[in-house]
């Protein structure tokens, strides 16, 4: 019996058993299942089709034909951890002449004042807008120091006031939207800002400024106040100078701000006109809004002392930049351009009535 044992048939049999055991062992510990993120591979090539690590649907098994079929298709869904790219962001449009700031770029603003079609309110409305953008560049070019540019800008009384109280009794009417249409065309076309006057009467201004918020929403337009004409009930234009507390310029400046933010537009104009201390009895509490040139606008006319003496009563320049007004009729010894610029606090914006 011990030599049967020992004999090379019986060890070739005893070898054979234990590499069968092995192999056994090795196989089942090659059949665990892989780990989760080998579980949403893609397969590299058709012919291996991932399988569930779960309990396998008996209609998955190699001979039914629907998973042959599916064996080599490729999905069109992307894996759960992609987020979809949203929509392209589009860049803000700029100034004319480049950038997003109203005085960047070493601007100096000059202006024609009026009304369209007339020039009984101001040298605006003389005559088309190709002639005027001729004349107001031969104004403004003198203003011109080393390094600036000049920017054009056409002041458009858009909202007029009336000594009648009209049908909205508001004493009040806007100008029909086509005249304005075409100033927002023309100063598209000749790189100039467009700069909507509001006269308001009795209505608020943020009422009024909203009816033109579609010329609003142009990258080029902006917005100025005058409390001159800004009455109080019972009152009447031209029969009193008007007022108007900062809250409500701070309503309007806040609605104007918004809609920069919302539209994703550059920096906007936004001017408050002034010739005296009562018109804007508590200036100081006029809010410096986001999206917003502030520019605090001297009015006054007659000779260059008297300009001058309203022009330092009123001015803030802590709180805006300064603008300053020429008229061609009412001014005694109207300043020059250089005369303006000598000014101080230094003026950066100019408009000629």
């Amino acid at each position: 019996m011990r030599s049967h044992a020992r004999s090379p048939l019986t060890l070739a049999v005893v070898g054979l058993v234990v590499l069968v055991l092995l192999a056994g062992i090795v196989g089942h510990l090659g059949d665990d299942a892989p780990p989760a993120s080998a579980a949403t591979s893609v397969p590299d090539s058709p012919s291996t089709s991932p399988v569930s690590p779960a309990t396998p649907s008996p209609s998955s098994s190699p001979a039914s034909p629907s998973s042959a079929a599916t064996r080599g298709a490729v999905t069109t869904d992307p894996p759960e951890y992609v987020v979809p790219a949203g929509p392209a962001i589009a860049p803000m449009p700029e100034l004319p002449g480049g950038g997003y700031r109203v005085f960047g770029h070493h601007r100096f603003l000059v202006a024609y004042y009026g009304t369209a079609q007339t020039g009984a309110m101001g040298v605006l409305g003389t005559t088309d807008p190709e002639t005027m953008q001729r004349r107001l560049m031969r104004a403004a070019r003198p203003f011109r120091e080393r390094g600036e540019q000049i920017q054009p800008v056409y002041e458009l009384i858009v909202s007029i006031a009336d000594r009648s109280p009209g049908p909205d009794h508001d004493y009040s009417h806007d100008i029909p939207r086509d005249l304005v249409q075409r100033y927002v065309d023309a100063a598209h076309r000749h790189g100039a800002l467009l700069l909507l006057d509001i006269q308001t009467g009795r209505s608020p201004f943020p009422v009024i400024a909203k009816h033109w918020a579609w010329a609003l929403k142009k990258p080029w337009v902006g917005l100025a106040i005058d409390p001159e004409w800004r009455m109080r009930a019972h009152q009447v234009p031209a029969r009193v100078i008007g007022s108007v507390r900062a809250a409500e310029v701070n309503r309007t400046s806040r609605w104007l701000s918004h809609l920069v933010r919302r539209e994703g537009l550059p920096e906007k104009l936004f001017v408050v006109h002034q010739f005296r201390l009562s018109m804007l009895p508590d200036v100081g509490k006029i809010v410096d809004r986001p999206g917003l040139a502030m520019v605090q606008h001297a009015d006054g006319f007659g000779t260059q002392r008297q300009k001058l003496a309203t022009y330092h009563a009123i001015t803030r320049p802590h709180q805006f930049r300064q603008g300053f007004k020429l008229f061609y009729k009412w001014d005694v010894h109207r300043f020059t351009p250089g005369e303006v610029r000598r000014i101080r606090p230094a003026v950066s914006f100019v408009s000629y009535q």
